[in-house]
């Protein structure tokens, strides 16, 4: 939950870019929640290092992703390359201890796009105090599902900040006008995007499934090796489509489908984001003003809704090959 890399350089691009005036509708509130207080929480990192430690090395590659395509427009294709090397042949290989804050790693998109750097940790903290929750051995299987519930309903008391906790129309990500010009100017890094969602969720059930610790550690160790598996030979083993819940971690989703909603919006939320950074079809000025939108509408429960029936139902009609979920591959 916290790294540490290069945090010098990091904090001086922070400081240096924080002189630089915004216009008024680029000030937002920087207004932080803490998260949910409890005994459980850190068991996820004390149990389980090698997969928490991933997990900081995963915020820097959202955060830096974002930075070079909104700073460096048109021209990121040279950096994302370099990116894309440092993080599967460095970060992801020794990931950090520790975390940085984001808006270190991604001064200028933060600045601009505020509320979604927010709306991306808080889901994030979600994702790890339920780790924490299954990795408490002092409690049994009831209450793991309460206190999951329970973080779940805290999660979303912050309303301006929580995704909806039912399953968005996949037109969001599919359908709009600037769809999938990231995935296709840049299949190799939408890939490995993929297969960090598919791991946040692939998690869930191994921990579930596993009915004594060292079952549950070898269920979190396959997990981590599948991951692995997907980054070979890029992009031909990385999920073909964006991993679904229902489909990665069926137990879980059954057990706690709000939070299941939650994490396929948040990743959806992901993907539409690169899009907009990338695609021409929209100016440069208006960049924020649609993720903006596009934050409103992936917090409302009422519209662009898909049924639950539907939602459980559609990664049996895509596979779940193609969600990234297959057998280890030497």
């Amino acid at each position: 939950m916290l790294r540490s890399i290069h945090v010098a350089s990091f904090l001086t691009a922070l400081v240096g870019g924080a002189a630089m005036p915004l216009p008024l509708a680029a000030q937002d509130q920087r207004d932080e929640a803490f998260y949910l207080p409890g005994s459980f929480n850190w068991r996820f990192l004390a149990t389980y290092p090698a997969a928490a430690r991933l997990f900081n090395a995963f915020d820097y590659g959202h955060a830096v992703l974002y930075e070079r395509l909104y700073a460096e427009r048109g021209d990121a294709a040279e950096a994302l390359e370099r990116e894309y090397r440092y993080l599967t042949t460095d970060l992801l290989v020794r990931p950090p201890r520790f975390a940085v804050p984001e808006e270190a790693i991604s001064p200028t998109y933060a600045k601009a796009a505020w509320r979604a750097k927010q709306m991306f940790e808080w889901a994030h903290l979600l994702h790890r105090q339920i780790y924490d929750v299954y990795s408490d051995e002092r409690l049994d299987a009831p209450a793991k599902d309460s206190l999951i519930e329970r973080v779940t309903d805290y999660y979303l008391a912050r309303r301006g900040y929580a995704f909806a906790p039912v399953p968005k129309a996949m037109g969001l990500m599919e359908g709009q006008y600037f769809s999938r010009t990231f995935r296709r100017e840049y299949p190799a890094f939408n890939g490995l995007i993929w297969a960090y969602h598919w791991l946040q969720v692939g998690l869930y059930d191994p921990l579930i499934e596993g009915r004594t610790p060292s079952e549950r550690k070898a269920g979190v160790d396959a997990a981590l090796a599948r991951f692995w598996s997907m980054l070979k030979d890029p992009p031909s083993r990385m999920p073909k489509f964006m991993p679904m819940t229902p489909t990665v971690a069926p137990k879980f989703s059954a057990r706690h489908p709000r939070a299941a909603a939650i994490f396929d919006n948040l990743h959806m939320m992901h993907d539409i984001i690169s899009d907009v950074l990338v695609t021409d079809a929209i100016p440069h000025v208006r960049k924020r003003e649609v993720i903006y939108a596009q934050l409103d509408e992936l917090r409302d429960s009422t519209t662009n809704v898909m049924s639950w029936k539907e939602w459980l139902e559609m990664g049996e009609t895509m596979g779940v090959e193609g969600h990234g979920h297959h057998e280890v591959q030497p």
